[in-house]
């Protein structure tokens, strides 16, 4: 099982990766900003809801993006998946 280093150093990775894929196509920095937040927000909900017991959300890769993109409402989105799903 990964360890929270490992979470955070993927959640850098992912942030540094993104802000060179805005940055080809001329995004600004506010923008920039705003996802990074965002995604940042998201990965930590997640992370908190998965202390509540009977919730089980892995962070990958598509959670992260739905965390990332939509934030708070994609993190709800992503809970109620979880309830109706699993």
């Amino acid at each position: 099982m990964p360890t929270i280093l490992q979470y955070i150093l993927i959640a850098l990775a992912a942030i540094v990766v993104l802000c060179i894929v805005l940055k080809l196509f001329k995004v600004t920095f506010k923008t920039i900003l705003k996802i990074a937040i965002n995604a940042v927000i998201g990965v930590a909900l997640i992370f908190l809801l998965n202390f509540i017991p009977g919730v089980n959300i892995p962070i990958v890769w598509w959670s992260a993006l739905v965390a990332g993109i939509f934030g708070v409402v994609g993190v709800i989105v992503l809970l109620i998946l979880n309830f109706f799903l699993f």
